[in-house]
């Protein structure tokens, strides 16, 4: 369409009663939270004649023009993109920083920008943002309202996008008690009054497009509260921030090209359930620095191909990260989160991070992400009172401040909060083909007095004790995950006997794949930290476990929490001497990879340090050339291949049918033995928990015939002790442990023995 721009336009003028009082007061004290309506292009008939009326908002100019592209205000010429821009004068409004002029018969869209002039002779030039319209839609504000956007990270937060041929970055923040929101960064020197938001009706969303703001950009929201006071805020939907201690969220774009097909392709199929699951769990700052350069960590790119070399040696099937979510305090290790969309950045960028994941993937190795939807950090920068207001948290300190940590608890009846956390769940499925997440500190979301005395919280609206918000919210985000993405997993830290946390939602239980086991966690510490010559005494310790092992599905940690504040390191806990110790070590493993349930050590385990774990310093890598651990991490690799390639010892994890004792009831000599089976196939496992070896000790056949060995902790390439036993054993026709026959074995010290028959 032509338009036609008459001459000396820039003499026509403007009446500063065109403004509503008010709202200009509003606009100029920095309250105004619809500023599109004011400021921008907007149609407009003065004096009779129909054009656009264009107004500006900028403090401290002196000049402004507006800058029509393709118009000529010498000849009359119709607007063409081959004409050069002409710059209009602008009309000042008294002292209020706000400018205007009026382009008779122009018509919307027009494109042009805005030249600013300053008293020191500087200029600024740019697109002017509020001449474009919104970036969300009435469809996205309605869900997110609702709690069900699974999609809301492609709409809140900052991205940059391409509209109407203009570069730019779009912003929209959630701030449902703000008077007013402005994006500001370096671009405006931080001045809130130069890009306030408009707000979005009723959804309590505020959003601005802002042509010239591209990737690498930091930025805050500043908010004006109801009460009147500002608070500067980093992005809750921040994809990307400043490393810390910054505290700024950046404007990132992806440009990664995933390499993973093979590995996708096959997980919308995959049962991790019936598959062997052995997590490597890992701290990314402390498993491998550079001494060379200041003791630095090593950063994604740099810890990928060492951590999967690394991970592939010993058979694990999964990397389990610590938080990598952004968190200011390090020695929280991740725990405290104030950017949940965030890739730390103390390792670099997300592309970074995705190549990461990528490597792993390429290489059969998947990532499992420890994620945090429990609690928050009070830093003042993050969600905490986010627009003034309770925003994220609860209201009532009954509620919202967790004792035990000093930090803030979600309100999970807030449709809003849930939305933000279950589309945070699937972000990272989806943004970073994250194959798991381990969700932290369930149990502390489960029950309103959790750590809480009498008086200190109020119960449900049942009477109860249980969180109901968090129930249903956990509810719901378990049944996104399985609906959005099949053969991805969750999984619970959950320390209680809450019943059916791995029971599917529509059935009434929390819909988790796996819960961590840590009743089998605790027991079996305590027994193995026992000399054994009390062992007999706390049989029962060691094979309870199996009493309630398939009323959930479980994973069986042995995790950081074991080895920091005083608790000792692995070998440290167990007893006797050197050799006693490591003795015990490959035993407790082989107990581990043996019995039901899926496997978790933290790194470090296969140097047993006698230390305990240090965030700040790198793991004693220089330990694993000795020759009692060189031994051992010989021992762990045999044991995790001998995991993965035995089908006995995952493939009937959910099935009572997949294990049987043997003799569970042999205290006097603290020996147990059992079955691992699948169809056809077995194995048999004997753990001789006492150094006392033992000589024709006799266990129940399934089956008759030749046995042989697959793996004992004692050969003396592992660090045992070389105890002599028969390569082969065939069965006797003598009943035993209601079978009708069985074995005569010799029993290495504080060892396990690993059979299966001869083929």
């Amino acid at each position: 369409m032509k338009k036609t721009l008459p001459d000396k336009v820039n003499r026509r003028r403007t009446r500063p009663s065109d403004i509503d009082p008010t709202e200009l007061r509003a606009l100029i004290s920095g309250e105004h939270s619809h500023p599109h309506d004011l400021l921008g292009a907007h149609p407009c008939v003065v004096d009779g004649t129909a054009g656009i009326l264009v107004r500006t908002y900028r403090p401290g100019a002196v000049r402004v023009e507006c800058v029509i592209n393709g118009v000529s205000s010498n000849t009359r010429e119709c607007w063409s993109e081959q004409l050069a821009p002409t710059a209009v004068a602008m009309e000042s409004l008294g002292d209020t920083g706000v400018f205007t002029v009026f382009l008779p018969r122009m018509q919307l869209p027009l494109p042009y920008r805005i030249r600013f002039h300053f008293s020191n002779g500087s200029t600024w030039e740019r697109e002017d943002p509020y001449r474009f319209l919104p970036t969300l839609g009435d469809t996205d504000l309605h869900l997110f309202n609702e709690g069900t956007h699974r999609r809301l990270w492609k709409h809140l937060g900052a991205h940059p996008r391409r509209i109407d041929g203009v570069n730019g970055t779009s912003f929209a923040v959630w701030a449902p008690n703000a008077r007013r929101v402005s994006v500001v960064g370096d671009f405006c020197e931080w001045d809130g009054r130069l890009f306030p938001m408009r707000q979005m009706g009723s959804s309590g969303v505020f959003e601005l497009f802002i042509p010239g703001v591209g990737p690498g950009v930091l930025y805050k929201y500043e908010i004006l509260t109801q009460e009147g006071n500002l608070r500067l805020k980093a992005d809750p939907f921040a994809f990307a921030a400043e490393c810390p201690p910054g505290t700024a969220s950046r404007v990132v774009a992806s440009t990664y090209e995933w390499g993973d097909a093979t590995w996708m392709t096959a997980q919308p199929v995959f049962d991790p359930t019936r598959a062997p699951v052995a997590i490597y769990e890992v701290h990314l700052g402390s498993w491998k620095r550079v001494p060379e350069e200041g003791n630095r960590p090593l950063v994604y790119r740099e810890i990928a191909p060492k951590l999967v070399d690394h991970v592939k040696r010993f058979g694990f099937t999964h990397i389990e990260l610590l938080p990598v979510a952004e968190h200011p305090y390090g020695r929280s290790w991740g725990y405290q989160i104030t950017g949940y969309y965030a890739p730390t950045a103390r390792y670099g960028t997300p592309d970074d991070f995705r190549y990461l994941v990528d490597v792993c993937h390429r290489n059969g190795i998947g990532v499992i992400l420890d994620w945090v939807p429990a609690h928050f950090p009070k830093d003042d920068h993050a969600l905490r009172l986010f627009d003034g207001s309770a925003c994220f948290e609860h209201d009532d300190p009954r509620r919202g401040e967790h004792p035990d940590w000093g930090t803030l608890i979600f309100n999970y009846g807030r449709k809003e909060v849930r939305n933000f956390l279950i589309a945070n769940a699937l972000y990272w499925l989806d943004e970073f083909h994250i194959d798991g997440l381990r969700v932290d500190a369930v149990a502390s979301m489960l029950y309103r007095d959790y750590s809480r005395k009498e008086g200190e919280w109020t119960p449900n609206r049942e009477g109860g004790r249980e969180d109901l918000d968090a129930v249903d919210f956990l509810r719901a985000m378990n049944e996104a995950v399985r609906t959005e993405y099949p053969g991805r997993f969750t999984i619970a830290e959950e320390s209680t006997a809450w019943s059916g946390v791995t029971r599917s939602a529509h059935d009434g239980g929390l819909g988790f794949t796996f819960k961590w086991n840590m009743g089998w966690m605790h027991d079996t510490l305590g027994y193995f930290a026992k000399d054994p010559v009390h062992r007999r005494h706390h049989h029962n310790e060691l094979t309870f476990a199996m009493l309630y092992e398939h009323t959930e599905r479980f994973i069986m940690p042995l995790s950081h929490d074991e080895v920091v504040h005083g608790k000792g390191s692995l070998i440290g806990k167990m007893p006797g001497d050197e050799w006693q110790k490591f003795a015990n070590l490959r035993l407790l493993l082989s107990y581990q990879f043996t019995r039901p349930g899926k496997k978790l050590l933290f790194m470090g385990t296969e140097l047993a340090p006698w230390g305990e774990w240090n965030h700040e310093v790198s793991l004693d890598w220089h330990l694993a050339d000795e020759p009692f651990r060189a031994g051992f991490g010989r021992y762990l690799e045999a044991l995790g291949r001998l995991y993965r390639e035995n089908r006995c010892l995952w493939q009937c994890d959910p099935d009572p049918g997949g294990f049987s004792w043997i003799d569970c009831n042999d205290r006097d000599n603290s020996v147990v033995s059992y079955l691992r089976r699948f169809e056809d196939e077995f194995i048999i496992v004997v753990l001789n928990l006492t150094p006392v070896p033992r000589y024709d000790y006799r266990i129940g056949a399934p089956k008759e015939g030749s046995y042989r060995e697959l793996l004992s902790s004692d050969q003396v390439i592992y660090g045992g002790s070389g105890f002599e036993i028969s390569l082969a054993t065939r069965t006797e026709r003598i009943s035993c442990h209601g079978y009708e026959c069985s074995l005569s074995l010799r029993l290495p010290p504080l060892a396990a023995l690993i059979l299966t028959t001869v083929s």
